[in-house]
């Protein structure tokens, strides 16, 4: 395997992990988001009220989290599966990268219980291993959809030739 291709494979989910890191800091604090989200929603909306702001806010940031943790998995996923040897079976490839994201989540959640402007919870890793978990069915449905016979020939005469 050349290093080309290891670094295609692995860079992209080195630089989201260090994207979602400089992320969980103080820089997009609950704080530092509303300085942005609460003048754009009182722009759309003057008379919205401050438990409004309050309930858009809180679903924009879960979202966030399903969303980053969602991305990671299936960059983690396809990490994995360029390494696999069986165009079969690529659950083992995706319980793997499951289980990187969750454990990515706790050790995330871990550093903010030190950030003084962040909170730590175990709610927050539920909701990013949900994000993980709608990644890797949205990878396979989509997935499924655009596999054509032409695609899975490729795919399936690149496992099966020689290593080199």
């Amino acid at each position: 395997m050349k290093f080309v291709d290891i670094l295609k494979s692995w860079l992209p989910v080195v630089l989201w992990m260090m994207l979602m890191f400089a992320a969980s800091t103080d820089l997009l604090s609950s704080e530092h988001t509303s300085r942005y989200l609460v003048p754009f929603l009182r722009w759309l909306k003057p008379d919205i009220s401050a438990a409004t702001i309050a309930q858009i806010h809180f679903l924009i940031r879960k979202s966030a989290h399903v969303t980053e943790y969602a991305i990671l998995t299936v960059l983690l996923w396809r990490a994995f599966r360029f390494h696999r040897r069986d165009a079969r079976n690529v659950w083992p490839q995706g319980a793997i990268a499951l289980a990187v994201a969750i454990i990515f989540a706790a050790t995330d959640e871990y550093h903010q219980a030190y950030v003084p402007t962040r909170g730590s919870s175990a709610s927050d890793v539920m909701i990013d291993s949900c994000g993980a978990a709608f990644g890797l069915v949205g990878r396979w449905a989509f997935g499924r959809r655009g596999a054509s016979p032409e695609r899975e020939a490729h795919a399936k005469s690149k496992i099966e030739r020689p290593a080199e």
